[in-house]
């Protein structure tokens, strides 16, 4: 795999008031991973300044975990696999919410 992989479970720390934090109801969740990639901190001003916030980040590392764009009505990028803690009978909160978002659309 190599040494830039990350795996496993990693902390995340969620903005008060965004909407990840009122999906998971909670100020911390640990989510799963498997990658190489990360987002740039060096550019969190200028996308912040454009609409997309960092509303999640990992508390050891600073790095971004999720982000939102608050202006549409449903945008979350993760870096982390929310299909790693889903099942039929448990799926995850953000795939809940999105689905949810949908059918509230459709009326």
């Amino acid at each position: 795999m190599g040494g830039t992989m990350r795996l496993g479970a990693y902390e995340c720390q969620l903005k008060a008031g965004s909407r990840v934090s009122e999906i998971y109801k909670k100020e911390t969740v640990s989510e799963r991973h498997r990658h190489r990639y990360e987002f740039n901190n060096s550019f969190k001003e200028e996308y912040e300044k454009n609409g997309m916030l960092c509303v999640g980040k990992n508390p050891e590392s600073d790095l971004v975990e999720i982000v939102e764009i608050p202006t549409l009505k449903w945008f979350v990028g993760t870096q982390f696999h929310p299909e790693y803690q889903s099942t039929v009978l448990k799926p995850h909160p953000l795939f809940v919410d999105f689905i949810r978002n949908i059918n509230n659309n459709k009326k």
